[in-house]
């Protein structure tokens, strides 16, 4: 195949698995003309949710960055054998690589501030607690709702044409998380900053992001994360709850630094 034939292949390829076809996270290793059986979870939404027959075809993905065209051998409620037929890279993620640092807040504004966070572009995720932080898990609680939280990005990524999955580590302390090592850009969002994001300057385009709980940090935590190097930022001069200012960050920083606008 020519150059100009294997380009309009790959845009061909490209096309199908954001716009026609449904995209499926298949946490397995994928190539071309082998097949596959999809996992319980992926198999159940191809053949129970969707009624998807042999002959159609999906768009898979692993977490490589690539897409994986496929067509279906066969289906029924419970198991979806496919068959790998292309393999594209996939390239919709940002420059700016982002590791949000999100105090756990209440009910499901922590799933919905993961969901949006990761469709726009977010790369790592890290739960934190603080002194003021109303949410209390720990154990398997904990274990099963950091579970559940990847569950919420790996379908933000089939929605969102993702093929690279972001990470949800552990959940840690707050004081821990401003600690760690790091070459990145360290962010908080202060009231009384200079400045907003675009005085910010980013030598390696890596920024870890600080977002506190309902009630904000305390003093205390705020001249901790001065200690550790932080930067204060100005978003407005507005009072934004805790999953608007995170996304409200999240995009100006993609504005700025990132493939927003």
């Amino acid at each position: 195949m020519s150059a100009t034939n294997l380009s309009i292949e790959h845009r061909r390829i490209r096309q199908t698995c954001t716009m026609r076809v449904p995209r499926i996270y298949q946490a397995s290793s994928l190539a071309i003309d082998e097949t596959v059986s999809l996992h319980e979870e992926a198999a159940g939404h191809v053949g129970r949710v969707l009624r998807m027959a042999a002959g159609e075809q999906v768009c898979l993905f692993n977490g490589d960055g690539n897409n994986y065209l496929a067509e279906i051998l066969s289906a029924s409620k419970k198991n979806v054998a496919v068959k790998v037929l292309s393999c594209e890279s996939n390239d919709s993620e940002s420059p700016l690589h982002l590791h949000l640092g999100q105090v756990i807040s209440r009910g499901d504004r922590m799933d919905f501030t993961i969901q949006k966070s990761v469709e726009l572009g977010v790369n790592t995720i890290t739960p934190l607690f603080s002194e003021r932080c109303g949410v209390k898990l720990s154990g398997e609680r904990l274990e099963k709702k950091i579970q559940q939280w990847q569950k919420i990005v790996v379908s933000a990524c089939e929605q969102s044409g993702r093929s690279v999955v972001p990470v949800i580590r552990p959940a840690m302390q707050l004081s821990d998380w401003c600690a760690e090592e790091t070459s990145s850009l360290k962010i908080n969002l202060h009231p009384r900053a200079s400045h907003g994001v675009n005085g910010l300057c980013l030598p390696n385009n890596r920024v870890r992001l600080v977002i506190g709980p309902e009630g904000g940090l305390s003093a205390t935590e705020i001249t901790m994360t001065e200690t550790h190097k932080f930067t204060d930022v100005l978003l407005g001069p507005r009072v934004l709850r805790t999953e608007t200012a995170a996304l409200t960050t999240i995009t100006a920083l993609q504005l700025k630094f990132g493939d927003i606008g």
